[in-house]
């Protein structure tokens, strides 16, 4: 397993009417602890496009417990359970400055070949810096 914590800061321009950050900006929390998950084990998103994989989201869950605020600090914890075959799940939970968990959710994203836009199975260049974790 292999797991990363990233703080997040809720700016004002992320919340709605009601004062709570808007449930469209989760998205974008997941991306940033994915991205940095990945920049822990030394896997660069850029140079795998660079060397033509992408990842697009498969698919996207979010259980909202309770709401962020304007000027929460909060706490994304990203976490890979299981090696990547030709798909990569995520789980997050995001935490407030309390340390209750507010959000859970989590992504599943599928690599893909841009010259053939095809799935293609992880490769062994990215499995090799996981694989020590599991």
């Amino acid at each position: 397993m292999i797991e990363n914590k990233t703080p997040l800061k809720i700016r004002y321009s992320e919340t709605d009417q009601m004062g709570y950050a808007h449930h469209g900006n989760y998205a974008q929390y997941f991306e940033i602890g994915r991205l940095e998950l990945l920049h822990d084990l030394g896997i660069s998103y850029k140079k795998m496009e660079e060397e033509g994989i992408i990842l697009p989201v498969y698919s996207i869950n979010t259980r909202f417990i309770k709401p962020a605020k304007f000027d929460d600090s909060l706490t994304l914890k990203t976490i890979l359970r299981e090696l990547p075959t030709a798909r990569i799940t995520f789980e997050y939970e995001i935490y407030n400055a309390d340390n209750e968990k507010i959000t859970t959710g989590d992504t599943t994203l599928v690599f893909v070949d841009t010259q053939k836009n095809r799935p293609i199975k992880i490769p062994d260049t990215l499995l090799t810096k996981m694989i020590s974790h599991f």
